[in-house]
């Protein structure tokens, strides 16, 4: 499966990127058809400490997974937003099955 991240208003470190990697690719185990994967780091301008916005989107043949959260770290949001995937993609699969 490919991941594509892309940082917004902010140069992504290495690290990051392979975190953000590992944990997208750990998707597989639930789900043996995602093509890819895009991933949206953004910084928003704000006072508040919660301004790091993790958008996680998952294509799978027949639909399209998206997850929005907004944390304080970027860890933090793309663990939150694989979580709920993992959910997701559980139901989806669940779905293609009955059908």
């Amino acid at each position: 499966m490919k991941v594509y991240v892309q940082s917004v208003n902010f140069k992504a470190d290495v690290e990051l990127v392979k975190f953000v990697e590992e944990k997208v690719s750990g998707l597989k185990k639930f789900h043996d058809k995602i093509v890819d994967s895009e991933v949206f780091l953004k910084v928003i301008k704000t006072s508040e400490k919660e301004n790091k916005v993790t958008e996680i989107k998952l294509n799978i043949p027949g639909s399209e997974l998206v997850v929005k959260k907004e944390t304080k770290t970027f860890e933090e949001g793309v663990s939150v937003c694989i979580e709920s995937l993992k959910r997701q993609v559980k139901k989806n699969k669940e779905k293609q099955r009955a059908s």
